[in-house]
């Protein structure tokens, strides 16, 4: 009986580690497929975005977007304080030089004008009074010169008829000498007003000179007071197109307030917004080509405005003098700066949040295109929505370019369905 029980628990043990193993091996298939489950992840096709890699030339552009805006603007302003009398034109209105746009109304600068032209009037009167007060004293001098000129040559006649009756002793030597000395006298006097007169004339002069600058003075008063009232006519200054009215009728106005803002209609610049990313590739002088989403026009960058504002940069683009009747000005435009030509070089559309000079890991399609697998992409330059590949891939390779994230990090493989 001892020899019959042996043989039944060894039977038991046989089947326990059958058991045992049959589970091992299930488990084991059970964990390849599982794994084989998670390596591979199936995507539609309609979901991707597929591109090619391509060899060529490739333009290296920076895209922008923006607006038209004049290159030649006015701002016109009050010079005094003045109420809004008439509103001639309105926005969007063209004008002319010398277009009437706002009436304003100043009561005291009319009576400033008409004071002005009064003391004009006066001060012009005391010139000319000034010039008869001159004329005379001259005249009065004159008369004196003529006066001494004639007793002088009287004493010259009584000297020289002495002189003869002298040596008859007739006339004395004392009466002679008192002769010889009203001469010399006579004629040093005549010598005195004749200086005097000149130097009254050369203070005349300088008199009426400091008159005249008066004149001058009070006429630019005038002038300034009349401009002024003019002013009251607000006018564009050259032609184009009133952008902006900032008043109403009736309003009050204070010294320097804005009226309205005057802008040319032919002569535009384009102010394109580019991202700082790629501004450091643009410089002055690149080429650029404006799409007003009827025409394209040419252009050359001419400025860079130095702030960054809201992560872009402002790109002032020069247009030519003639352009299609599509550029009015404050017109949203797009814009593309062309900065190089990369020859011979491979490229891809450009994924999405990818930066030049990178390393990206995307999904490269096999032969016949049921199946991707993870590659290590090498970028160079960016070149507008192409990029720069520097290695890591062939001519006609075809790359998923989506942005998949979650895959990349959980499989290297996709299983691609139609």
């Amino acid at each position: 009986m001892d020899v019959i029980k042996n043989k039944t628990q060894n039977k038991k043990f046989t089947r326990k580690y059958q058991l045992i193993v049959s589970a091992t091996v299930f488990v084991g298939i059970l964990l390849i497929w599982a794994a084989q489950t998670a390596s591979v992840v199936s995507v539609s096709r309609n979901d991707l975005l597929i591109e090619r890699v391509e060899k060529g030339d490739l333009e290296v552009i920076t895209e922008g977007f923006g607006v038209l805006s004049s290159n030649k603007q006015q701002l016109l302003t009050t010079l005094t304080p003045a109420t809004v009398k008439e509103i001639v034109l309105k926005p969007g209105a063209e004008v002319t030089a010398g277009s009437v746009i706002v009436r304003l109304d100043n009561p005291e600068l009319a009576q400033e004008v008409e004071n002005a032209q009064q003391e004009l009037v006066q001060t012009n009167a005391n010139l000319r009074q000034l010039k008869l007060n001159n004329q005379r004293e001259i005249l009065n001098e004159t008369a004196n010169l003529a006066e001494m000129t004639a007793r002088y040559e009287t004493a010259v006649l009584n000297r020289q008829a002495e002189e003869k009756l002298i040596v008859e002793g007739i006339v004395s030597q004392l009466a002679y000498q008192e002769s010889v000395l009203e001469e010399r006298q006579l004629a040093k006097r005549i010598e005195i007003l004749e200086q005097r007169i000149e130097q009254l004339k050369l203070v005349h002069e300088e008199s009426v000179n400091i008159q005249k600058e008066r004149v001058k003075q009070q006429q630019g008063r005038l002038n300034i007071a009349q401009s002024r009232l003019d002013a009251l006519e607000v006018k564009a200054g050259f032609t184009g197109v009133l952008q902006r009215l900032s008043v109403e009728l009736g309003q009050s106005l204070a010294s320097g307030q804005e009226i309205a803002l005057i802008g040319s209609v032919t002569d535009l610049i384009a102010l394109i917004r580019v991202s700082q990313s790629q501004v450091q590739q643009v410089v002055v002088g690149q080429s650029a080509m404006i799409n007003t989403r009827q025409d394209r026009i040419p252009g050359k960058v001419t400025r860079i405005d130095p702030i960054v504002q809201d992560n872009t940069v402002e790109i002032e683009i020069a247009l030519p003098a003639n352009l299609p009747a599509s550029a009015r000005p404050q017109l949203n435009v797009d814009a593309t700066i062309t900065a190089d030509t990369l020859k011979q070089i491979y490229y891809i559309k450009r994924p999405a949040n990818v930066q030049p000079y990178s390393e990206i890991s995307l999904y490269r399609l096999d032969t016949g295109g049921s199946s991707a697998h993870l590659r290590t992409l090498e970028l160079g330059r960016q070149a507008g929505r192409y990029i720069e590949i520097i290695s890591g891939a062939d001519v006609g390779d075809v790359f998923i370019i989506s942005d998949l994230p979650n895959l990349k990090n959980t499989t290297s493989e996709l299983t691609i369905k139609s």
